[in-house]
């Protein structure tokens, strides 16, 4: 079954989309916990993040890495706080929260 995120993705589900490129996409949260809080996805339908095969897993861990140092100039903040939660979209990603 598809994930909310699937959905996002494909274009069914409207996001306010701050990155993307061929493997991952990046939008912001829509219950942010704080101003900035975005979402890093990879764009294979997975559940957990280690499942991700290694190429796709660093595909996503440098694409965080440069959505982060751009989060960090546009939201004025400390630190880029990154989480994986995985509690309630059954489909691999990444929070990134300006601290």
């Amino acid at each position: 079954m598809e994930s909310i995120f699937t959905k996002i993705i494909n274009g069914e589900i409207p996001c306010y989309k701050v990155g993307e490129n061929a493997s991952n996409i990046a939008f912001l949260d829509i219950r942010p916990l704080k101003r900035g809080h975005l979402l890093c996805v990879p764009k294979s339908e997975v559940d957990e993040l280690y499942e991700l095969p290694s190429e796709e897993y660093m595909s996503l861990m440098e694409f965080a890495q440069r959505v982060a140092r751009a989060l960090k100039v546009a939201v004025p903040c400390k630190r880029i706080g990154s989480m994986v939660l995985g509690m309630e979209v059954p489909h691999a990603h990444l929070h990134l929260v300006p601290i």
